[in-house]
């Protein structure tokens, strides 16, 4: 028994041997498409002030360019594109002992909203862990890089629904403008997926990528969010194997 398990051994380090060489070593491209998911952040800069920023579900591209150098180690780099439109609301509450507005604007003295038509770019270097399996290879990623939030525009419109008491409680729309800004963030990655190989060279990748960072700042008429958010992208896409 001793004997087999020593054999076991060997047989195991020869194999890792080779794979440590550059016979096993591998280079791929891949493009995604993907769906990014991300919830309403909210904040409370001051009392009696609630922020709100809510981004919008939108699909977007990812590129990849991976290289397994050992066994079950390598790494990546990326870059991916996506829409990410925003919504930033504040609402400042009345003081106590001040009559409440009515209906819309019954949940606070004033509500601002604007609107933002955004396009986020991010930039990453991941680690890859990985194991092949007959036509597949499993694997998990985790890395870092920056997130660029581009407004499309650099003037953004605030609507400004106002509680006005006098004879009677009424309720008054506004619009003013605002400056709309570029945010650069640091961003953490993590995700998991599965290769599936179709042909010598040619395969599917399907897997998940979850983005950590610190919600953008984008209109400068609004107080800081400081506060992070978490974008889900399930993806789709297809490698192509050097």
């Amino acid at each position: 028994m001793r004997t087999r398990w020593m054999q076991m051994v060997i047989a195991l380090a020869g194999l890792a041997a080779m794979c440590g060489s550059a016979a096993c070593a591998q280079t791929d491209v891949a493009a995604s498409l993907y769906g990014a998911f991300t919830g309403t952040i909210t904040a409370t800069p001051y009392p009696g002030i609630g922020t709100f920023q809510s981004p919008s579900n939108a699909a977007g591209g990812l590129l990849e360019v991976r290289h397994i150098s050992k066994p079950w180690i390598g790494y990546e780099g990326t870059y991916a594109f996506n829409r990410a439109n925003q919504v930033y609301s504040q609402t400042n509450t009345p003081p106590p002992g001040e009559p409440p507005c009515f209906f819309p604007c019954a949940a606070g003295e004033s509500v601002f909203t604007t609107p933002v038509s955004n396009n986020a770019h991010e930039v990453t270097g991941d680690w890859v862990v990985s194991v092949k399996v007959s036509n597949f290879r499993p694997f998990a990623l985790a890395g870092g890089g920056v997130l660029f939030d581009v407004p499309s525009s650099g003037q953004v419109a605030t609507s400004v629904m106002q509680c006005v008491i006098q004879v009677t409680t009424s309720c008054v729309l506004s619009t003013s403008g605002n400056r709309a800004n570029t945010s650069t963030k640091p961003v953490f990655v993590y995700g998991a997926g599965v290769d599936w190989k179709l042909l010598p060279h040619i395969g599917m990748r399907l897997q998940y990528r979850g983005n950590l960072y610190k919600a953008p700042d984008l209109v400068a008429g609004f107080p800081p969010m400081e506060a992070f958010a978490h974008t889900a992208e399930p993806m789709i896409g297809v490698y192509f194997r050097l």
